[in-house]
């Protein structure tokens, strides 16, 4: 819908106007005609039938009646001022009620008329009663303009309101602009795609999904748009992947070689899972095809990610190619560093750590070695990407937590070497897998789906405010048995709105209950400088302390196998995917982990769901599925940031179906027409440049 004329500034719609133009904007994002097409209905009212007084329920949602006004007056003074009008029809009498805007709905009612009354019903002393209904003048034979049989309802806000974009102005909004443009909504899918999906026409799809005559031809308008969407996503992530697969030609790692059998054979210290080793043979092929590797690496905290990287990263070195790990932090690096350093031993291989707080000297050493080759791995944090890192023949970038780096991050690695380095993107964040076919669909994704070995399941508790004692009794218990224990919660400083148990709250409370010199505790938050949170964070390490109290700082990263609770306060205000990442902080060692989720009486549905969800299962895939339906897409791993996900009627929750068989054409369309450049594939070809060619100012932010 590149069409000039969808790009219009909205003030310039009639009825608009300048004033109405910056509400929009503010408000709901819109600018421009296209995204006010795009401002789609979020739900449709029946408006197929009237009811009769007699029939109506409570509990029933919204409806419509057909009466006349038999009496109408004010009652009350001052706050408790309300208008009241009377409405019969042949089978009884409804009362309505107005507590805002009396004057106006008074003046507008007329006694002895009849309207079409449209509201939500509720009783009153045995009495069918609605409360601020919608009020129209029944004119019998007139077509109802955009009101028809299953009216759309939109997102508005209060501020809109206030200048009558409600839903019906919004509505109105929308029809008229239909009326003007709908015209102009040209064909984007090939005759042969919309023939095999049975898909209908994009410009009545438009108009249908705005105004259905039926619910027939809204499943029919939702369908089509919804393919449309997913079926163009699809297509620009797999063919940036063809772009890039043809335009980077990758390194050949042709052997397994000494470094890898050594390794293979003489120092690992536990047999791989089925999982990992599926994903060593994928990254082995990858490799040997001469074509970049861009592969995703998803697995649970503890699930032996780091082994499958380091493998890789032996195969790299086997081929006389050096390779390098990228995390997002410090701590996150150091413990890398210390993992491989301590799987390799010494004299096998050369491994550097290089972060911000690296002395100049040490600094110097490693541009010498990683310059002539010497050094083989070098760990470190965005560090690696300065101009300054220079190496000599780098093969294989290995990218944890990936969410945190930026493409353009990413892009700098790629041009530290003639030829491309692959690369290998690690998270142990569980993405579902529609999420993870559109957030990272330019990507080969691999899972490792299965725990070492010997790795007990974390046990998971739900405990209420009451049990309190209960959970001091059990950490007093695990430390005694010489296990450390943390501690999280949500906010430092208590907030006005946020009635929270805080962390300094909470840190006085642990103090009073694991008293000195019997107990230590360390302390880590968001504000400390981090040379503080560092020197907290090693005692702990180092088991001077036995309880850290933390806010989520500890999310990713910190190892410590020793600690073996984890105690998550007002666990109710924390999403599902952080109190699984927090839940992986444990369980690193052999004894027997748990995760305690304290919380209040209160609990709001969905974080009913989310407590139980937690004590239910240990599979993140499962969890992430059930986050996603709680939370809708848009919110997990910062998607919404991302601009990757602009979908204004695809749902990835519910169109999982639609979201396959875009993919599975795109690719189809791909293998026997790379280019798009058969007279089928033109129309594809131009709504392609359409969208690409020039910038979309709402992805600048």
């Amino acid at each position: 819908m590149n069409n000039q004329q969808f790009q219009t500034p909205i003030e310039y719609l009639k009825g608009v106007g300048l004033a109405r133009a910056e509400v929009l904007k503010k408000e709901l994002q819109i600018y421009n005609f296209e995204d006010l097409l795009k401002h789609f209905p979020y739900k449709y009212i029946d408006r197929t039938r009237f009811y009769k007084v007699r029939e109506i329920q409570p509990d029933m949602p919204y409806v419509q009646v057909l009466a006349r006004i038999s009496l109408k007056e004010i009652i009350g003074e001052k706050r408790t001022k309300r208008l009241v009008a009377q409405a019969k029809d042949d089978t009884g009498t409804i009362e309505l009620v107005w507590f805002q805007g009396i004057r106006w709905v008074e003046k507008m009612l007329a006694t002895g008329k009849v309207y079409v009354i449209f509201g939500k019903p509720g009783f009153f002393n045995n009495k069918a009663q609605m409360a601020h209904p919608e009020m129209e003048l029944y004119t019998p034979g007139a077509q109802q303009k955009g009101n028809l049989s299953l009216q759309p309802a939109y997102n508005s806000t209060e501020k809109l309101k206030q200048f009558a974009l409600d839903s019906k102005g919004l509505q109105k909004l929308i029809a008229g602009l239909l009326d003007q443009t709908a015209k102009d909504i040209h064909e984007n899918l090939p005759d042969y795609i919309r023939n095999r999906f049975k898909l209908s026409g994009r410009q009545e799809s438009y108009r249908n999904i705005h105004f259905p005559a039926d619910a027939n031809q809204l499943k029919e308008a939702q369908y089509r748009l919804k393919f449309e969407e997913l079926f163009f996503l699809q297509l620009k992530l797999l063919r940036n992947k063809l772009l890039r697969t043809q335009k980077f030609k990758g390194n050949i790692f042709g052997s397994v070689g000494n470094c890898f059998n050594e390794f293979y054979h003489h120092k690992l210290p536990f047999a791989l899972t089925n999982s990992q080793k599926r994903v060593l043979k994928e990254i082995r092929l990858d490799t040997q095809r001469g074509v970049q590797m861009n592969r995703l690496l998803q697995g649970d905290v503890g699930s032996g990610k780091t082994v499958v990287a380091l493998m890789s990263m032996l195969i790299a070195i086997d081929n006389g190619f050096q390779a390098c790990i990228m995390a997002p932090t410090e701590i996150l690096a150091n413990q890398h560093y210390q993992t491989i350093k301590g799987l390799v031993g010494e004299g096998f291989i050369e491994v550097a750590l290089l972060t911000g707080s690296v002395p100049n000297k040490l600094r110097k050493g490693i541009h010498e070695k990683l310059e002539n080759g010497t050094l083989n791995i070098l760990i470190g944090t965005h560090a690696l990407i300065e101009d300054k890192v220079q190496y000599k023949n780098l093969g294989l970038v290995v990218i944890d937590e990936q969410h945190r780096f930026g493409v353009e991050q990413r892009a700098k690695l790629w041009r530290k070497n003639v030829v491309p380095p692959h690369i290998l993107v690690m998270t142990a964040t569980p993405i579902p897998r529609t999420l993870a076919m559109t957030m990272y669909g330019d990507l080969d994704i691999s899972l490792i789906d299965e725990l070492p070995a010997g790795r007990k399941p974390i046990e998971t508790r739900h405990l209420y405010e009451a049990q309190r004692l209960r959970m001091f009794g059990f950490m007093k218990q695990e430390i005694a048995k010489g296990r450390q224990v943390y501690v999280v919660y949500p906010l430092i400083k208590e907030s006005e709105k946020l009635d929270l148990k805080n962390l300094m709250d909470g840190t006085e409370v642990m103090a009073r209950e694991f008293p000195l010199p019997d107990y230590r505790i360390s302390i880590v938050h968001g504000k400390l400088k981090p040379a503080e949170k560092e020197f907290e964070m090693q005692r702990f390490v180092k088991g001077e302390t036995q309880i850290m109290v933390a806010t989520t700082v500890i999310e990713v990263g910190v190892n410590i196998p020793n600690a073996s609770v984890m105690i998550i306060e007002n666990a109710e205000r924390f999403g599902l995917s952080q109190l699984h990442q927090l839940r992986g902080r444990v369980g690193r060692g052999a004894e027997q982990s748990y995760c305690i989720l304290m919380s209040n009486e209160k609990l709001s549905n969905d974080g009913r769901i989310r407590l139980n969800t937690m004590v239910k299962t240990n599979n993140g895939f499962e969890i992430a599925e059930i986050d996603m339906q709680l939370r809708g897409p848009g919110n997990i791993e910062g998607t919404q940031q991302s601009g990757v996900l602009d979908l204004k009627v695809a749902d990835l929750t519910t169109d999982q179906e639609i979201l396959q068989q875009a993919r599975n054409l795109v690719i189809e369309i791909f293998e026997k027409d790379p280019q798009l450049a058969s007279p089928e594939n033109q129309i594809l070809n131009r709504a392609f440049q359409a969208k690409n060619a020039g910038l979309s100012w709402d992805k600048i932010s």
